[in-house]
């Protein structure tokens, strides 16, 4: 994969998914131990928002991965009905998300931005990757 076709947009959101992940799976036993969830409940909703999170951010190269990464932000900050720390966490990531999200779309314009500027000067032609740069 060359330079130009690294998304920065795509692997900040999956690493806030993936710290979001651990987050999430570690709320399991609080939601056993001191929210008094039944088990099988409690495992289905934090484990399931895990594995959740880590598979949306395998699919993150899908546009519509993005729309799923929301709404998984709902779901943690919703997650705050049952324990309550979530009202806290939950909106940490959603903003952990929205920069993440925003701030790629930002980059990944102004590199776009700057190859085209690049690509221009050279003549219009894409430059060897084989050549050393310089």
């Amino acid at each position: 994969m060359s330079e130009r076709d690294k998304s920065p947009r795509r692997g900040m959101c999956a690493a806030v998914l993936t710290l979001e992940a651990i987050a999430l799976g570690l709320s399991t036993p609080v939601l056993i131990t001191l929210s008094e969830v039944a088990t099988g409940t409690a495992l289905a909703i934090g484990l399931g928002l895990a594995l959740a999170c880590v598979l949306t951010a395998g699919m993150l190269r899908s546009a519509w991965a993005y729309h799923v990464g929301w709404a998984i932000q709902v779901a943690a900050i919703a997650l705050g009905v049952l324990t309550p720390v979530m009202w806290v966490l939950g909106p940490i990531f959603a903003l952990l998300w929205g920069s993440a999200d925003l701030l790629g779309r930002k980059i990944e314009r102004e590199r776009s931005a700057a190859f085209a500027a690049y690509d221009r000067a050279q003549g219009g032609q894409a430059p060897d990757p084989s050549q050393p740069a310089g």
